[in-house]
């Protein structure tokens, strides 16, 4: 006698995996699949762009202006990347090995990328002046005026100057030297802390140079004492891309 027949029907039996089923299965698989390919993508992507960490091996020139000066600068010694362009532009950010003042490589890249040796990388700020003397030139008006106690002997000729815990200085040291007609030299570094590393921007100088140009230029207090090599080897190198 059939279901029917006796008044207890059942309802029908829906097979397992219905049509429906079975294609919305298939859309999150294909979706997962193609997530996982696009991570994929751009995780190997984002891998190589962090080991980039920003720089480039290109040596394509660019031409930056600033104020009344010209430069042509490889790529590859421009910090930012915002900055590889040809431009009109109020200031440019460079980094350079020392001291062979070579820009990024591939061959050079653990140097730009260890920070265990800051020794090896000098930094440059080149903008347009807006004072009419260069840190030498503060020396006399405004420097002397914050120093405090007695001076004593640096590095490879260079003298000491403490500061004056309440003036904007407070935490880092003067650096002179005088030098046969040139003006004196003059740098400033904070001072080491108890245990404290050094890193790539501990002193730092400013110097003019072109038309109307400011070389504002950072290094480890490791290079103290190339501090006459370092002055003349960052000079040198604006002075060879200014374009005449």
């Amino acid at each position: 006698m059939s279901s029917s027949s006796n008044g207890n029907s059942e309802p029908e039996l829906s097979p397992l995996l219905s049509g429906r089923f079975v294609y919305k299965v298939t859309a999150v698989v294909v979706l997962l699949a193609a997530i996982t390919t696009a991570l994929s993508l751009s995780g190997r992507w984002f891998g190589e762009n962090l080991a980039l960490a920003g720089h480039t091996s290109s040596l394509t020139p660019y031409d930056i202006f600033i104020g009344q000066d010209h430069l042509r600068l490889p790529a590859n010694v421009i910090r930012f990347e915002s900055q590889r362009a040809t431009s009109i532009a109020e200031r440019v950010d460079i980094y350079l090995t020392w001291p062979a003042l070579g820009g990024y490589s591939d061959d050079n890249r653990h140097l730009f990328n260890n920070v265990n040796r800051p020794e090896s990388l000098i930094f440059l700020q080149i903008s347009q002046s807006t004072m009419s003397r260069d840190m030498s030139g503060r020396l006399e008006p405004i420097y002397t005026q914050v120093f405090e106690g007695a001076a004593s002997p640096g590095p490879k000729g260079l003298t000491r100057h403490g500061v004056k815990a309440t003036s904007s200085y407070a935490g880092e040291a003067f650096f002179t030297a005088e030098r046969e007609g040139e003006p004196t030299y003059v740098v400033r570094c904070l001072e080491p802390g108890a245990n404290e590393a050094s890193t790539s921007a501990d002193c730092q100088r400013d110097i003019h140079a072109g038309k109307d140009l400011v070389i504002l230029y950072r290094f480890s207090r490791n290079l103290l004492p190339q501090w006459r090599e370092i002055d003349n080897a960052v000079g040198g190198f604006v002075k060879s891309h200014l374009v005449p």
